[in-house]
């Protein structure tokens, strides 16, 4: 007898299908995907669209640890021993959705190297960015915090030419991300629109430019500064 070949297993297949654990749902903006405190049973990987994780204190304050995009997987944590959410998923935009049941997602990193391959490099991924965000925050203003969180949202650093950003993401949340008041968040802003870093025409563009922000403390901001002051 013939041994019957094995088919080919496809991660992103696998992530856009429906099958056994797996489901595909759209959310639309505002529409919660989980909150905090929820039992926390599957893994959910982005298809289209942008989702922001909350977190909320015990003294009711709230604030915006993560946005993420098509090709992040959230809800992880359910992989490693959490048994509740620790944060609130909501829709920034019209999304699709997969979910994927706890014990599937661990079957599929069990048996197929590509998809632990495409897992792994998410998970390595993110906790660079975390680690970048925490030495962001100790040591870089909130100017320069707020540069740099537009970069990665227009995708800089990546393979990808980098886009506009799709979808409001408002001062507020912009805020709570930084760390700083919505009112240095507005200044800033319109600070960086003056200086041609970034602009708004429907959406809000971020230009090469901006990088000035992140990398060099340029003599062009204070003085951009200073006749702000002035007037």
């Amino acid at each position: 007898m013939r041994k019957r070949r094995k088919v080919s297993f496809d991660p992103k297949i696998f992530l856009a299908q429906v099958g056994e654990g797996k489901t595909i749902a759209k959310y639309q903006r505002g529409q919660i995907v989980f909150s905090q405190g929820e039992a926390a049973d599957a893994v959910f990987y982005i298809q289209k669209g942008k989702v922001k994780l909350t977190v909320i204190s015990e003294q009711g304050k709230e604030a915006v640890i993560a946005i993420l995009e098509p090709g992040h997987f959230f809800g992880e944590g359910c992989l490693n021993g959490h048994g509740l959410r620790i944060a609130t998923t909501a829709a920034m935009e019209e999304c699709v959705i997969t979910r994927i049941a706890k014990s599937v997602m661990i079957a599929a990193i069990h048996r197929e190297p590509d998809f632990s391959e495409l897992f792994m490099s998410y998970l390595l991924a993110r906790n660079g960015r975390i680690e970048a965000d925490l030495i962001d925050q100790l040591f870089n203003s909130s100017e320069r915090r707020l540069a740099r969180l537009l970069l990665l949202l227009a995708n800089f650093g990546k393979e990808a030419r980098p886009e506009p950003i799709v979808g409001k993401i408002s001062q507020e949340t912009l805020a709570e991300m930084v760390g700083t008041t919505r009112s240095r968040v507005s200044f800033f802003m319109n600070k960086f629109r003056k200086l041609g870093y970034i602009n708004y025409n429907g959406h809000l563009e971020v230009h090469n430019s901006l990088l000035n922000v992140v990398l060099y403390d340029w003599p062009e901001i204070h003085t951009s500064e200073s006749r702000v002051k002035n007037r």
